[in-house]
């Protein structure tokens, strides 16, 4: 066979290779869009590391790309328009306000499929997912009402929506439970991640006499601060151990991979389809970072029998009694709090001081 003639065997091989549907198939493209910067250390980076995982799981199947600290509103709907137009199959957007510009940029483009992380609205080719961070809450509740001395518990809160509202109510019924002496000082930054505000909020919760800060945004800044005055802290989102070995006492840690990985290969199988997926402890979407040895070994014990009866079921973290902030019932004695009051929750429990902002 001559030289001219192999070369011809060969592209007609190829060419029937590719017919026949046995060529490399070109990789799903998967992509994300985040609020914040990957380099956080908190919420954006641990979504991240969920997208990490996928590249490590699938290899050259899945070809992952990302686009950092879009803002919520027009720019997130541009963002996913280009993302769609550049042929993601499957994008995940990962802030609550990329809800209706996710949902807007769904309808022009029914062949991609979404996935919006802690919203409520959704569609044929739109799915939601979050976690239960509340039940983490209710574990770091528990502490800070244990290591407390000031009995004055600072809590950053990024904006007055359902979830945030919901993980400052757990926190409080779990530190007030084990110190009935405690008080919660909220500071609204209206930011999830602005180091310098959350910082500034971190300084004015010292100032007003809090030994122990929890946080409900996304930066490293209020750890840091609390290394730099010698109390106490909480990882948000992520550990953030290397951020105030001293002041940290335990973290909840957002574990997106296993979902990240799941719903990828739903898109690979043809088995994708648009699902609500809510999560926590016991399914390891939401995880307790080790405890410092800091804490008692008492409390540490507590803590853990806490976060375990929460994964087994046999405790839910609104457990009646329990009233609202102006002293009518929300839920009688051993009555626990149904999913749709709490996706949806707008107030404050009896105790908590101070009303949620507009």
């Amino acid at each position: 066979m001559t030289r001219k003639l192999f070369h011809r065997v060969v592209a007609l091989l190829a060419t029937l290779l590719l017919s026949f549907g046995f060529a490399k198939a070109d990789p799903a493209k998967v992509g994300f869009v985040y609020v914040g910067p990957v380099g956080d250390f908190g919420w954006t980076y641990e979504h991240d590391q969920g997208r990490i995982a996928v590249e490590e799981a699938f290899g050259d199947k899945v070809e992952t790309s990302y686009v950092e600290s879009v803002p919520e509103g027009a720019d997130a709907e541009r963002v996913l328009t280009q993302m769609a137009l550049a042929g993601n199959e499957l994008i995940f957007t990962t802030s609550f306000g990329y809800m209706d510009p996710t949902i807007n940029v769904a309808a022009k483009f029914p062949d991609v499929k979404f996935e919006h992380a802690t919203g409520y609205k959704r569609a044929d080719n739109v799915a939601t997912y979050s976690a239960r961070f509340y039940e983490g809450r209710a574990v770091i509740g528990h502490i800070a009402g244990k290591m407390t001395k000031t009995n004055q518990i600072g809590y950053i809160a990024s904006f007055p929506i359902p979830e945030v509202v919901r993980g400052i109510n757990s926190a409080y019924i779990h530190a007030k439970k084990v110190n009935p002496d405690v008080e919660f000082k909220i500071v609204w930054v209206f930011t999830w991640f602005d180091p310098a505000k959350e910082a500034d909020a971190a300084q004015t919760l010292i100032e007003q006499g809090v030994d122990v800060i929890m946080q409900h945004t996304d930066s490293t800044a209020p750890m840091s601060i609390a290394e730099e005055k010698g109390i106490f802290a909480f990882g948000q989102a992520s550990d953030m151990m290397e951020f105030g070995p001293t002041a940290r006492l335990s973290s909840i840690i957002d574990n997106w991979a296993p979902y990240y990985v799941e719903r990828t290969q739903a898109l690979l199988d043809g088995t994708w389809e648009s699902v609500d997926t809510w999560d926590g402890i016991s399914t390891g979407m939401v995880e307790i970072g080790e405890f410092s040895e800091r804490i008692p070994e008492d409390v540490r014990a507590e803590a853990q029998a806490i976060s375990d009866s929460i994964a087994d079921g046999s405790y839910h973290p609104f457990t009646g009694p329990i009233n609202k902030q102006d002293g009518s019932a929300w839920l009688g004695d051993g009555e626990t709090a149904d999913d749709g009051t709490l996706l949806g929750m707008n107030f404050y429990i009896e105790g908590l001081t101070g009303s949620i902002p507009n």
